[in-house]
């Protein structure tokens, strides 16, 4: 693998100035790009080792860290920190990676994948901007705004069956995978209460029909998540989401449900599995 890393910075809407990262493949011309919306208390390289297959396969991916991310945020004390318009202004931030990466690449197909809160994200984006991306992939995802809100505290998701080893057991069934994410320093932290208005905002946005009425009738749309994964509820809240998509008249629809699978499908124990699901699909819709 020869995978380069490019960091950069972009300006936001309102002149805030957002991390961002590239990785390609010295060894392939890129065919196709996959944009990458983390989720929260994570940050963006945490996608690097997962979609390595996808970046050797000639997938040209970026990402940025959220606003309170990563190396977005200023320092350690404004982890989880959105601000006002916080969650308005992320939506406009994934446009415009979208559009640097459209500037570098003009004739390449583009992919948005978003996962979590990334993937609340990515369902608004594309009320806005479904005729700027050529795909929509949502994982670890459910119908934000029905019988779940912001998330707050990740620590306090809870995990059903046998009591769990940490309190992030919910995130994956590899050990490893968990005692990594509680290592980082970037991870696990709360979301901060100075963007609640902004998150109300949005959700209401996700559940309204004209709003989804808005997306483009022919984007592709993957969704993929675990049955275990208590953000879904046992399935309960993932439901609602395809519900809305196809009264939409969303034709182009697929879900991929994992049996046993946590919050965290790209981390867990068939991470394999699920990274070739998502290629064969990415390749599908990339042509």
């Amino acid at each position: 693998m020869a995978t380069l890393e490019r960091p950069f910075r972009f300006t936001g809407a309102d002149g805030a100035e957002i991390a961002g990262f590239r990785w390609v493949d010295d060894r392939v011309t890129p065919h196709a790009v996959l944009q990458v919306a983390h989720g929260m208390g994570e940050h963006a390289r945490r996608y690097l080792k997962p979609l390595e297959p996808l970046i050797a396969a000639g997938w040209a991916v970026y990402a940025d860290d959220h606003r309170g991310h990563g190396q977005t945020a200023a320092g350690p004390e404004a982890l989880g920190d959105f601000g006002e318009n916080g969650a308005e202004m992320v939506v406009e931030d994934l446009h415009s990676l979208t559009s640097l990466a459209r500037a570098e690449h003009p004739d390449l197909p583009r992919i948005l994948l978003g996962h979590s809160l990334g993937s609340f994200f990515a369902q608004a984006y594309v009320f806005d901007h479904s005729q700027a991306i050529d795909g929509l992939v949502l994982s670890g995802t459910a119908a934000f705004g029905d019988r779940t809100g912001p998330v707050r505290r990740l620590d306090e998701i809870g995990q059903g069956g046998e009591a769990p080893r940490t309190p992030f057991d919910w995130l994956s069934r590899d050990p490893a995978q968990v005692d990594a994410y509680i290592a980082d320093p970037f991870c696990g932290f709360s979301r901060k209460p100075s963007g609640d208005g902004s998150f109300a905002r949005v959700a209401a946005r996700l559940k309204d029909p004209g709003e989804i009425a808005r997306i483009r009738k022919d984007l592709p749309i993957y969704i993929f998540v675990g049955d275990q994964d208590p953000v879904n509820q046992d399935l309960a809240l993932l439901a609602p989401l395809v519900d809305r998509y196809r009264d939409a008249g969303l034709g182009d629809l697929t879900v991929k449900v994992y049996p046993g699978g946590r919050h965290e499908m790209l981390n867990e124990t068939n991470r394999a599995e699920v990274v070739a699901d998502l290629t064969a699909w990415l390749e599908r819709v990339a042509g």
